[in-house]
C-alpha cells in the first residue's frame, strides 16, 4: 500500500481533492478493520464518522516517519468508535483480535512507496514535456507546491486567476494519462 501520508500536507492546506484522494486509498483499510463489528454497529455509519474525524484531525496529526499516520489514526479512530457504540446499544461487543489489531497497525506504519520505476519515470518525463506550455506551468507550479500553497496563491504567483489555473491543471492532468495510456500505463484511478 502506498503511503497516504503524501496527502497530509494538502490536506491540512484545506485541499478537498487531496482528502477525497486520501479517501480513495484508505477506506478500504478501516472498512475491512471494522468487519468484526458488522453484526453489532453500522459500519457505515462508524466509517462516515471516522473519516470525518481525520478530516477534522489532520491538521494535528504529526508523522512519525513510519508511514500511514493518518490512515492508522482513522483505524484506531474506528476501532473505537465502533467499540463505543456497541456498548451504547449493549450489544455483546465482538472478540477483538488484538494480536491482529496490532499487526494491522503495524503492516501500515512499515509499508511505505514502492521503489521508483526507471521506466515508468522515463514515460512520464517524456509526457510531461510534451504538454503544452500553460498546462505545463500549472502542474509544475502545483507540484513543487507539494501542497503547502493553496490554489489562490498560485494563480496570484503565475499571473493568472484561479479559474485559469485550475482549467490549465484539468488540462495537465487529463493529457498526461491520455499520454500515459498511449504508451501502456493506464492509471488505476481515473482521472476527470
Amino acid at each position: 500500500m502506498l503511503d497516504l501520508d503524501l496527502h497530509l500536507p494538502a490536506i491540512v492546506a484545506g485541499d478537498h481533492g487531496a482528502f477525497s484522494a486520501w479517501v480513495a486509498g484508505a477506506e478500504s483499510t478501516v472498512r475491512d478493520s471494522l468487519r468484526s463489528f458488522a453484526a453489532s454497529v453500522d459500519v457505515e455509519a462508524v466509517l462516515q464518522e471516522t473519516l470525518l474525524r481525520a478530516w477534522q484531525v489532520a491538521g494535528r496529526v504529526r508523522p512519525d516517519g513510519r508511514g500511514n499516520t493518518l490512515l492508522r489514526y482513522a483505524v484506531r479512530a474506528a476501532r473505537n468508535l465502533a467499540v463505543s457504540e456497541t456498548r451504547r446499544t449493549r450489544r455483546e461487543l465482538p472478540s477483538l483480535d488484538e494480536d491482529g489489531f496490532d499487526q494491522l497497525l503495524a503492516a501500515l506504519a512499515d509499508e511505505g512507496p514502492s521503489p521508483p520505476d526507471p521506466l515508468l519515470r522515463q514515460v512520464i518525463q517524456l509526457c510531461l514535456k510534451l504538454l503544452p506550455a500553460k498546462p505545463s506551468e500549472a502542474l509544475r507550479a502545483r507540484l513543487a507546491a507539494q501542497g503547502g500553497e493553496p490554489d489562490q496563491a498560485i494563480a496570484a504567483r503565475l499571473g493568472v486567476k484561479l479559474n485559469t489555473l485550475l482549467q490549465n491543471f484539468t488540462r495537465a492532468r487529463r493529457m498526461l494519462a491520455e499520454c500515459l495510456k498511449g504508451r501502456g500505463i493506464v492509471l488505476e484511478e481515473e482521472l476527470p
